[in-house]
Protein backbone atom coordinates (compact mmCIF):
# COMPACT_ATOMS: atom_id res chain seq x y z
CA UNK A 1 0.00 0.00 0.00
CA UNK A 2 1.12 3.67 -0.61
CA UNK A 3 0.52 5.23 3.10
CA UNK A 4 0.62 8.86 3.82
CA UNK A 5 1.63 9.73 7.63
CA UNK A 6 1.20 13.65 8.62
CA UNK A 7 4.31 14.18 11.46
CA UNK A 8 6.67 10.80 12.06
CA UNK A 9 9.24 12.44 12.41
CA UNK A 10 9.38 12.01 16.22
CA UNK A 11 6.99 9.91 18.83
CA UNK A 12 4.54 7.89 18.04
CA UNK A 13 4.84 8.95 14.33
CA UNK A 14 8.41 7.82 13.92
CA UNK A 15 6.97 4.52 14.87
CA UNK A 16 4.71 4.22 12.66
CA UNK A 17 6.58 5.40 9.97
CA UNK A 18 9.10 2.15 10.67
CA UNK A 19 6.81 -0.36 11.34
CA UNK A 20 4.50 0.35 8.20
CA UNK A 21 7.95 -0.24 6.00
CA UNK A 22 9.26 -3.13 7.81
CA UNK A 23 5.71 -4.45 6.47
CA UNK A 24 6.47 -3.62 3.12
CA UNK A 25 4.58 -0.45 2.66
CA UNK A 26 5.42 2.54 0.63
CA UNK A 27 6.01 5.45 2.67
CA UNK A 28 5.94 9.36 2.63
CA UNK A 29 5.91 11.62 5.56
CA UNK A 30 4.90 15.56 4.89
CA UNK A 31 6.31 17.36 7.88
CA UNK A 32 8.37 20.24 9.01
CA UNK A 33 10.87 18.82 10.80
CA UNK A 34 13.48 16.49 9.07
CA UNK A 35 14.01 12.69 10.86
CA UNK A 36 15.66 9.56 10.17
CA UNK A 37 13.18 7.64 7.60
CA UNK A 38 13.02 4.30 6.57
CA UNK A 39 15.22 3.02 3.35
CA UNK A 40 12.72 4.31 0.10
CA UNK A 41 10.66 6.32 2.22
CA UNK A 42 9.93 9.91 1.12
CA UNK A 43 9.28 13.11 2.57
CA UNK A 44 7.03 16.31 1.40
CA UNK A 45 8.33 19.12 3.49
CA UNK A 46 5.03 21.29 4.78
CA UNK A 47 4.83 23.22 8.32
CA UNK A 48 0.67 22.57 9.13
CA UNK A 49 0.64 25.48 11.31
CA UNK A 50 0.86 27.77 8.22
CA UNK A 51 -2.88 28.12 6.86
CA UNK A 52 -3.07 26.13 3.53
CA UNK A 53 0.54 25.03 3.53
CA UNK A 54 -1.00 20.94 3.70
CA UNK A 55 -3.36 21.90 0.84
CA UNK A 56 -0.85 23.23 -1.28
CA UNK A 57 1.78 20.82 -1.03
CA UNK A 58 -0.37 17.78 -1.84
CA UNK A 59 -2.73 19.08 -4.31
CA UNK A 60 -1.01 17.72 -7.16
CA UNK A 61 -0.50 14.19 -4.81
CA UNK A 62 -4.12 13.13 -4.03
CA UNK A 63 -3.99 10.69 -6.48
CA UNK A 64 -0.86 9.07 -4.49
CA UNK A 65 -1.77 7.12 -1.34
CA UNK A 66 -4.52 4.49 -0.62
CA UNK A 67 -3.94 4.93 3.21
CA UNK A 68 -3.78 8.53 5.24
CA UNK A 69 -2.82 8.65 8.94
CA UNK A 70 -3.55 11.58 10.45
CA UNK A 71 -1.28 12.02 13.60
CA UNK A 72 -1.43 15.94 13.85
CA UNK A 73 -4.92 17.28 13.60
CA UNK A 74 -6.07 18.86 16.24
CA UNK A 75 -9.40 20.88 15.19
CA UNK A 76 -11.64 20.85 12.39
CA UNK A 77 -9.75 23.25 11.09
CA UNK A 78 -7.30 20.67 10.02
CA UNK A 79 -9.37 17.34 8.87
CA UNK A 80 -11.28 19.29 6.87
CA UNK A 81 -9.08 20.16 3.93
CA UNK A 82 -7.71 16.89 4.54
CA UNK A 83 -11.49 15.06 3.61
CA UNK A 84 -11.99 17.56 0.59
CA UNK A 85 -8.62 16.31 -0.41
CA UNK A 86 -8.80 12.66 -0.77
CA UNK A 87 -12.27 12.41 -0.50
CA UNK A 88 -12.79 9.48 -3.13
CA UNK A 89 -9.49 8.70 -3.31
CA UNK A 90 -8.06 6.77 -0.73
CA UNK A 91 -9.17 3.79 1.04
CA UNK A 92 -8.57 4.38 4.58
CA UNK A 93 -8.16 7.61 6.59
CA UNK A 94 -6.82 7.29 9.95
CA UNK A 95 -7.01 9.88 12.41
CA UNK A 96 -5.35 10.03 16.18
CA UNK A 97 -7.70 11.18 18.65
CA UNK A 98 -7.53 10.81 22.35
CA UNK A 99 -8.69 9.61 25.66
CA UNK A 100 -8.96 13.25 26.43
CA UNK A 101 -12.45 13.21 24.68
CA UNK A 102 -14.02 11.46 27.57
CA UNK A 103 -16.05 13.07 30.20
CA UNK A 104 -15.23 11.83 33.57
CA UNK A 105 -16.90 8.48 34.18
CA UNK A 106 -18.13 6.68 37.35
CA UNK A 107 -17.50 3.58 36.24
CA UNK A 108 -14.27 1.98 34.78
CA UNK A 109 -13.08 0.83 32.45
CA UNK A 110 -14.26 3.54 29.87
CA UNK A 111 -15.86 2.06 26.59
CA UNK A 112 -16.12 3.90 22.94
CA UNK A 113 -20.06 4.28 23.72
CA UNK A 114 -19.45 6.26 27.55
CA UNK A 115 -20.00 10.20 27.42
CA UNK A 116 -17.41 12.64 25.59
CA UNK A 117 -17.60 16.07 26.13
CA UNK A 118 -20.08 18.41 24.32
CA UNK A 119 -18.71 19.57 20.99
CA UNK A 120 -19.70 23.19 22.00
CA UNK A 121 -18.13 23.20 24.86
CA UNK A 122 -15.76 26.76 25.38
CA UNK A 123 -14.16 25.58 28.84
CA UNK A 124 -10.54 26.44 27.87
CA UNK A 125 -9.55 23.41 30.19
CA UNK A 126 -11.22 21.14 27.94
CA UNK A 127 -10.34 22.84 24.51
CA UNK A 128 -7.77 19.70 23.40
CA UNK A 129 -10.24 17.14 23.84
CA UNK A 130 -12.92 19.31 22.27
CA UNK A 131 -10.94 20.03 19.68
CA UNK A 132 -10.84 16.01 19.15
CA UNK A 133 -14.52 15.48 19.53
CA UNK A 134 -15.14 17.71 16.68
CA UNK A 135 -12.90 16.16 14.76
CA UNK A 136 -14.57 12.85 15.42
CA UNK A 137 -17.92 13.81 14.86
CA UNK A 138 -17.16 15.41 11.54
CA UNK A 139 -14.83 12.47 10.26
CA UNK A 140 -17.57 9.61 11.86
CA UNK A 141 -20.63 11.86 9.90
CA UNK A 142 -18.45 12.02 6.85
CA UNK A 143 -18.20 8.15 7.21
CA UNK A 144 -22.18 7.96 7.42
CA UNK A 145 -22.94 10.10 4.56
CA UNK A 146 -20.38 9.84 2.17
CA UNK A 147 -18.72 6.51 3.23
CA UNK A 148 -15.46 8.40 3.75
CA UNK A 149 -13.27 5.67 4.95
CA UNK A 150 -12.49 7.25 8.90
CA UNK A 151 -10.87 5.64 11.77
CA UNK A 152 -10.74 7.32 15.10
CA UNK A 153 -8.25 5.85 17.88
CA UNK A 154 -8.38 7.57 21.32
CA UNK A 155 -5.08 6.72 22.75
CA UNK A 156 -4.33 6.65 26.23
CA UNK A 157 -1.38 7.91 28.29
CA UNK A 158 2.11 6.83 26.24
CA UNK A 159 5.53 6.18 27.31
CA UNK A 160 8.42 5.32 25.53
CA UNK A 161 11.51 7.00 23.76
CA UNK A 162 11.64 10.43 22.01
CA UNK A 163 8.99 11.79 24.78
CA UNK A 164 7.94 15.34 23.12
CA UNK A 165 7.25 16.43 26.54
CA UNK A 166 9.87 16.69 29.02
CA UNK A 167 7.30 16.70 32.09
CA UNK A 168 6.63 13.10 31.20
CA UNK A 169 9.51 9.86 30.81
CA UNK A 170 12.31 12.51 31.01
CA UNK A 171 11.67 14.10 34.33
CA UNK A 172 11.32 10.97 36.11
CA UNK A 173 14.45 9.43 34.87
CA UNK A 174 16.43 13.35 35.45
CA UNK A 175 14.87 13.02 39.17
CA UNK A 176 15.63 9.12 39.90
CA UNK A 177 19.12 9.35 38.60
CA UNK A 178 20.06 12.75 40.46
CA UNK A 179 18.44 11.23 43.69
CA UNK A 180 16.30 14.16 43.80
CA UNK A 181 12.90 12.88 45.53
CA UNK A 182 9.50 12.21 43.47
CA UNK A 183 6.98 14.03 44.69
CA UNK A 184 2.98 13.04 44.36
CA UNK A 185 -0.15 14.20 45.62
CA UNK A 186 -1.65 12.41 48.21
CA UNK A 187 -0.32 8.67 48.50
CA UNK A 188 -0.92 7.94 44.98
CA UNK A 189 -3.55 5.43 44.76
CA UNK A 190 -5.34 6.80 41.69
CA UNK A 191 -5.01 4.18 39.27
CA UNK A 192 -3.30 5.07 35.35
CA UNK A 193 -3.55 3.06 32.44
CA UNK A 194 -0.34 3.33 29.90
CA UNK A 195 0.94 1.82 26.63
CA UNK A 196 3.58 1.83 24.67
CA UNK A 197 4.35 4.02 21.26
CA UNK A 198 5.43 0.86 19.94
CA UNK A 199 2.21 -1.01 20.85
CA UNK A 200 0.44 2.29 19.48
CA UNK A 201 2.32 2.10 15.80
CA UNK A 202 1.32 -1.87 15.45
CA UNK A 203 -2.58 -1.24 15.64
CA UNK A 204 -2.04 1.48 13.55
CA UNK A 205 -0.45 -0.94 11.04
CA UNK A 206 -2.67 -3.24 11.34
CA UNK A 207 -5.60 -1.06 10.58
CA UNK A 208 -4.27 -1.50 6.89
CA UNK A 209 -6.52 -2.77 4.81
CA UNK A 210 -9.27 -3.96 7.37
CA UNK A 211 -12.01 -2.72 6.27
CA UNK A 212 -14.20 -3.95 9.31
CA UNK A 213 -12.74 -0.50 10.91
CA UNK A 214 -14.42 1.73 8.56
CA UNK A 215 -16.32 4.15 10.52
CA UNK A 216 -15.13 3.39 13.64
CA UNK A 217 -13.60 4.72 17.08
CA UNK A 218 -11.20 2.57 19.22
CA UNK A 219 -9.69 3.33 22.73
CA UNK A 220 -5.64 2.45 22.40
CA UNK A 221 -3.99 1.51 25.75
CA UNK A 222 -1.99 -0.80 27.20
CA UNK A 223 -3.11 -4.46 28.59
CA UNK A 224 -1.70 -3.13 32.38
CA UNK A 225 -3.15 -0.42 34.83
CA UNK A 226 -1.37 0.54 38.49
CA UNK A 227 -1.57 3.16 41.10
CA UNK A 228 0.33 6.21 40.65
CA UNK A 229 3.40 5.51 43.39
CA UNK A 230 2.83 2.11 41.82
CA UNK A 231 3.96 3.48 38.41
CA UNK A 232 6.78 5.48 40.24
CA UNK A 233 7.70 2.41 41.57
CA UNK A 234 7.38 0.45 38.84
CA UNK A 235 9.95 3.13 36.57
CA UNK A 236 12.56 2.77 39.43
CA UNK A 237 12.83 -0.83 39.16
CA UNK A 238 13.54 -0.56 35.61
CA UNK A 239 16.09 1.96 36.62
CA UNK A 240 17.65 -0.05 39.10
CA UNK A 241 16.72 2.95 41.47
CA UNK A 242 14.79 3.15 44.55
CA UNK A 243 12.58 5.61 44.38
CA UNK A 244 12.10 8.23 47.56
CA UNK A 245 8.80 9.45 47.60
CA UNK A 246 7.18 12.42 49.40
CA UNK A 247 3.34 12.27 49.74
CA UNK A 248 2.08 16.38 49.08
CA UNK A 249 -1.45 16.60 50.69
CA UNK A 250 -3.81 16.81 48.14
CA UNK A 251 -4.98 20.41 48.85
CA UNK A 252 -1.61 21.78 48.31
CA UNK A 253 -1.32 19.37 45.53
CA UNK A 254 -4.03 20.19 43.57
CA UNK A 255 -2.51 24.06 43.65
CA UNK A 256 0.82 23.38 41.85
CA UNK A 257 1.52 24.74 38.64
CA UNK A 258 3.01 22.99 36.74
CA UNK A 259 1.21 19.52 38.20
CA UNK A 260 3.51 17.30 40.41
CA UNK A 261 3.18 14.58 37.84
CA UNK A 262 1.56 15.11 34.21
CA UNK A 263 -1.03 12.26 34.99
CA UNK A 264 -4.64 14.26 35.48
CA UNK A 265 -6.20 11.32 37.34
CA UNK A 266 -3.64 12.12 40.15
CA UNK A 267 -5.64 14.92 40.94
CA UNK A 268 -9.21 14.19 39.52
CA UNK A 269 -9.20 10.09 40.61
CA UNK A 270 -8.54 7.12 38.41
CA UNK A 271 -9.58 5.89 34.62
CA UNK A 272 -9.03 2.77 32.49
CA UNK A 273 -9.78 2.17 29.13
CA UNK A 274 -11.32 -0.49 27.83
CA UNK A 275 -9.45 -1.87 24.61
CA UNK A 276 -11.58 -5.22 24.08
CA UNK A 277 -12.97 -3.69 20.61
CA UNK A 278 -9.37 -2.77 19.32
CA UNK A 279 -8.88 -6.50 20.30
CA UNK A 280 -11.81 -8.20 18.58
CA UNK A 281 -11.33 -6.13 15.39
CA UNK A 282 -7.80 -5.31 14.84
CA UNK A 283 -5.02 -7.83 14.41
CA UNK A 284 -2.92 -6.88 17.65
CA UNK A 285 -2.75 -6.97 20.91
CA UNK A 286 -0.17 -4.99 23.52
CA UNK A 287 3.27 -6.39 24.14
CA UNK A 288 4.73 -4.01 27.07
CA UNK A 289 3.81 -3.69 30.08
CA UNK A 290 4.16 -0.99 32.82
CA UNK A 291 7.42 -1.91 33.42
CA UNK A 292 8.83 -3.07 29.92
CA UNK A 293 7.81 -0.32 28.62
CA UNK A 294 9.72 2.13 30.35
CA UNK A 295 12.91 -0.10 30.77
CA UNK A 296 12.88 0.56 26.63
CA UNK A 297 12.51 4.20 27.54
CA UNK A 298 14.83 4.45 29.79
CA UNK A 299 17.52 2.08 27.59
CA UNK A 300 16.65 5.17 25.20
CA UNK A 301 17.48 8.07 27.70
CA UNK A 302 21.22 6.38 28.60
CA UNK A 303 21.71 6.40 24.56
CA UNK A 304 20.82 9.63 23.35
CA UNK A 305 18.14 11.14 25.49
CA UNK A 306 19.89 12.87 28.30
CA UNK A 307 21.36 16.01 26.36
CA UNK A 308 17.89 16.78 24.85
CA UNK A 309 15.97 18.08 27.92
CA UNK A 310 16.31 20.95 30.20
CA UNK A 311 14.80 20.98 33.62
CA UNK A 312 13.95 23.17 36.47
CA UNK A 313 13.20 21.67 39.82
CA UNK A 314 13.33 24.58 41.93
CA UNK A 315 9.54 24.56 42.35
CA UNK A 316 10.21 20.99 43.62
CA UNK A 317 12.70 22.42 46.56
CA UNK A 318 10.31 24.98 47.11
CA UNK A 319 7.83 22.72 47.94
CA UNK A 320 10.07 20.60 49.43
CA UNK A 321 11.04 23.52 52.51
CA UNK A 322 7.46 24.41 52.64
CA UNK A 323 6.20 20.81 53.41
CA UNK A 324 9.45 20.38 55.93
CA UNK A 325 8.32 23.89 57.55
Amino acid sequence: MKVLVTGGNRYIGRDLVFELAERGHHVTVINSHEAPLPEGAQRIVADRRLPGAFEAALADRRDDFDVVFDNTAFTLSDVQPMVELFRGRVAQYVFTSSMAVYRRSFVQPIHEHFRRHAPIDDDPRKAYGVGKVQCEDYLLAEWQRNGFPATCLRVGHTMGPRSPAPTRDPAFFARLEAGRPILIPGEGFAVVQLVHINDVARLMAALVGNERVHGEAYNVSGAEVASVVGIVNLIGRAMGIKPQIVEVPMDVARRQRPPLVHWGESLSGSAMLSIDKALSHIDWSPRFGIEEGFRNAYEWWQREGRGLYEFDFSADDTLLAQLSA
